[in-house]
């Protein structure tokens, strides 16, 4: 009986995640939210393997209670753990390290810092929380859900300026995740960083919305996109997304651990 934790599980990649892998029977799925009142679409899931637990991925005595009650369920062991609660600076997702400055650099010091307290301290300290666990399953697999802007050669052939504080918390969390696979490939735990191309999240409001600024950055960048990937034809959907990683992370082995791959398995980001 396989179990699952996957944070971040109210809405988009999380809620698709827990609603694809709890239709497998056997399997048990932890859905971890901030707020369970307001997680309304997952709890409208109503199936008796998906457990809805409150914990914000900063709050670590919240995070220690939730393996607990984990544990307790399945007998004090976890086999995979999804993290794929993730911040992106609300109204200033779009902008580069310049357009801070030079009035604007105590706005690009609180976004970086709110970027990496979620994307990567909340990370180390789910991972934390739920190692015991890990150590105790079958499966063995810890996935942190990254992003193509993270990397690095990417970033400079297509030349993405933009989403900076999202981007370098992003690739902290891969060198994190890698250190974790050294750490940890003599347990056999396999850690990766796994990125699911850029997903329609919005719940059908469309994927150009937000400030005049976001929306002429997501247009430039779209049109950079289609030129590296000329394959690429648009935003693929939650669903769309989450069946595509879930092969990867199935094929995943230690000899892979700490890795960081895309939707396909490769460094094709898109």
């Amino acid at each position: 009986m396989p179990s699952y934790v996957v944070t971040g599980a109210s809405r988009g990649i999380g809620l698709e995640f827990v609603r694809q892998l709890s239709s497998i029977p056997g399997n048990e799925v932890f859905g971890l939210v901030r707020n369970k009142s307001t997680a309304t679409r997952l709890t409208a899931l109503d199936r008796p393997n998906v457990h809805v637990l409150q914990a914000d991925v900063t709050d670590k005595k919240a995070l220690s209670d939730a393996a607990a009650e984990v544990g307790r369920v399945t007998g004090g062991k976890l086999d995979v753990l999804i993290s794929n609660a993730a911040l992106i600076p609300t109204g200033r997702a779009v902008r580069g390290v310049r357009s801070y400055l030079p009035d604007h650099a105590d706005e690009l010091i609180s976004d970086v810092k709110d970027a990496l307290n979620v994307n990567l301290i909340g990370v180390l300290l789910t991972t934390n929380a739920f190692l015991p666990l890990l150590l105790q399953g079958s499966v063995k697999k810890v996935i942190a859900i990254s992003t193509g802007l993270a990397d690095l050669d990417s970033t400079l052939e297509v030349e993405i300026s933009s989403t900076a504080p999202y981007s370098i918390s992003k690739a902290a969390l891969n060198m994190a995740i890698a250190k974790y696979a050294v750490d940890y490939k003599k347990d056999g735990i396999a850690f990766l960083s796994l990125a699911p191309g850029v997903v329609d999240t919005s719940e059908g409001k469309g994927v150009m919305q937000g400030s005049p600024e976001e929306i002429q950055e997501n247009m430039v960048l779209a049109v950079r996109f289609q030129k590296k990937y000329p394959h690429w034809l648009g935003p693929s959907t939650p669903e769309e997304a989450v069946s595509q990683m879930r092969k990867v992370i199935d094929d995943l082995t230690l000899e892979k651990s700490g890795d960081f791959l895309s939707q396909y398995g490769n460094k094709q980001w898109l």
